[in-house]
């Protein structure tokens, strides 16, 4: 599999944990955005010339790889963005700003990404609505001033699932839509959308081995025709007067000026390859390095992990050491980790620590990786114990 990625072919004694934060690009993913510009760098949905209908019929075609990907009712539904988060901005600002009320809730989890948070409290300012917080351990209940959930289906910081047919089916008891993150799903975890009865759904090329400067919100049709764009510009209008403008339809109504085409079509290309591989397989590998990582940590007992569940990605500290001088160290061996808050402060304040050292994995990750890891964490540790 690592032999899909060129990237290691180039830096063969690196070993990268960090895919949570953003993964290696796949073979048919680079070729993609290198075919765009070396064969049909053209403009899509305006040029009447051969290359330029190429371009538009290529990329158009992503919407419909989206659609597959996603069990979707109809490409129609697949807006694309730049990634997650201007897709939650999106529909934070351009739903949520229109419907919500003073005295209307947002219900959120404890874990969620920034993302999935600041634009949420933005949307509180300008409403008058109301953030609610279900914790880790909390039972998840909305109630008759819930309108929206919004929630992660993977954490990012300690890999724990979120129940989504429980969430759903507690946001439809009181009429409420669910905007669901995912993400670090897109990767790990088989996305249907008719199956998991969500309203909205967000995620970005670039944690699924595709380029950066892509991702989509999908979302109901009929969510989308009440959704406002949140950028006025070419391409998403239908009319332009003096005085006002009229939209595009949905989705190109949410898409305005020069998308990132070549971006778009490795977005598609690296979709495929996920389908390709089967999430059945991609599972259990996550699965099986997951549980050898555990038990090599579990050798180590200056090592504390937090959460229980961990889909791909594992969170820890070292007793007494910075997790910065855990991950700077490492970094100087070549072993790539993240530090800090992940993008998760109030988990982080919740849980009583400023950060951790968090591990994760892509397709492309190996027990040998994990040994590499183990043999360098001991040396921090044993360079702090002088």
């Amino acid at each position: 599999m690592i032999s899909r990625f060129p990237f290691f072919k180039e830096n063969s004694n690196v070993v990268y944990l960090d895919s949570a934060a953003t993964t290696q690009r796949v073979d048919v993913a680079l070729g993609a955005e290198m075919d765009f510009y070396t064969k049909m760098n053209a403009n899509v949905h305006r040029g009447l010339y051969p290359m330029a209908e190429e371009a538009t019929e290529k990329y158009e075609a992503v919407r419909e790889i989206v659609r597959v990907f996603l069990n979707a009712p109809s490409s129609d539904e697949v807006v694309f963005t730049r990634g997650t988060t201007e897709s939650l901005n999106l529909v934070a600002q351009g739903y949520g700003g229109m419907i919500l009320q003073e005295g209307d809730e947002i219900l959120l989890t404890i874990m969620e990404h920034h993302s999935n948070l600041v634009p949420w409290q933005m949307v509180v300012k300008q409403t008058g609505a109301k953030l609610r917080f279900v914790d880790l351990d909390e039972e998840f209940k909305c109630n008759d001033q819930t309108k929206i959930v919004a929630v992660t289906g993977l954490s990012n910081t300690l890999g724990q699932r979120v129940d989504l047919k429980k969430v759903v089916a507690e946001a439809r008891r009181v009429g409420a839509i669910v905007v669901l993150d995912a993400a670090q799903m897109a990767a790990h975890l088989p996305i249907d959308v008719q199956k998991l009865g969500v309203d909205f759904v967000a995620f970005s090329s670039h944690k699924m081995y595709g380029p950066t400067g892509a991702g989509v919100l999908w979302g109901r049709r009929e969510l989308l025709e009440k959704t406002e764009p949140i950028m006025g510009g070419g391409d998403m209008i239908r009319e332009v007067y003096l005085d006002h403008s009229t939209w595009n339809d949905v989705p190109y109504k949410f898409e305005s000026g020069t998308p990132n085409i070549a971006q778009v079509l490795g977005m598609g290309a690296a979709i495929e390859f996920l389908r390709e591989v089967g999430f059945d397989k991609i599972q259990a590998h996550d699965e099986k390095l997951m549980k050898y990582l555990k038990e090599r940590l579990s050798e180590l007992d200056f090592v504390k992990i937090f959460g229980d569940e961990h889909v791909g990605i594992l969170s820890f500290i070292m007793d007494d050491i910075h997790n910065h001088d855990v991950a700077a160290i490492l970094g100087e061996k070549g072993i790539c980790v993240r530090a800090g808050h992940h993008c998760t402060m109030p988990l982080m304040q919740k849980m009583g620590i400023p950060g951790t050292t968090r591990v994760s994995f892509g397709i492309y990750n190996t027990e040998k990786d994990v040994d590499d890891l183990m043999t360098f964490l001991k040396e921090v540790a044993n360079k702090f114990a002088r």
